[in-house]
């Protein structure tokens, strides 16, 4: 039986974190590392796009690459609407059977599914730690999240992680859940803007 993940927290928190990002926080460091807040928020731009045209079956153009250069100046209005339309797109059954294709990749849709969830909890995390707002991830969606990043944390998943995923961050044993998503995401929960190291000028 298809399991139908419910993307509407993780896209409402994103929402309420938009209003959240002040102008001159465009330039600060994420957990990213290859990402400014600008940069992450281009990325989650195209990542609705995409994402949404994997749920109805429809070929989108564009990646989920992220540069603050390209992030149009209504973003602020356009964002939260496309992450609406991303939430109603995966809530139709029909976008959980078959196979789905974002960015080139073809895979099963229930995965694709939970890849889009994926990719709007962690990236909320990243937009809240950058920002200095706080964050909750809702059990349901920690849950998916650990199933999703612990899988492609398993022996023998170094070529599927790539791109994806930065190396394990170790978190203790007996760690909340949402903090061993985090590590196995590649990503440290104690992480701060003021940790990051200094980017290269360019």
């Amino acid at each position: 039986m298809t399991t139908i993940l419910d993307l509407d927290p993780p896209a409402g928190q994103l929402i309420r974190l938009l209003d959240g990002v002040r102008d001159d926080r465009m330039t600060a460091p994420t957990p990213c590392a290859e990402y400014t807040v600008g940069d992450l928020l281009d990325h989650l731009m195209n990542v609705t796009v995409v994402f949404r045209g994997a749920a109805t079956k429809t070929a989108t153009t564009g990646g989920p690459s992220g540069s603050a250069a390209r992030l149009p100046a209504d973003w602020r209005a356009r964002l939260p609407r496309q992450l609406d339309a991303l939430v109603v797109a995966w809530r139709d059954p029909a976008a959980w059977e078959g196979v789905a294709e974002a960015g080139g990749v073809e895979l099963p849709a229930e995965v694709m599914g939970g890849v889009a969830l994926d990719e709007l909890v962690l990236h909320g995390w990243d937009l809240a730690r950058a920002t200095g707002q706080p964050f909750t991830c809702d059990a349901h969606s920690a849950e998916a999240c650990l199933a999703f990043t612990s899988a492609m944390s398993a022996p023998g998943e170094d070529a599927s992680r790539e791109g994806l995923f930065g190396p394990v961050v170790p978190v203790p044993p007996g760690a909340p859940v949402f903090d061993r998503v985090l590590g196995y995401s590649g990503r440290d929960p104690s992480w701060t803007p003021d940790a990051a190291p200094a980017r290269e000028p360019g």
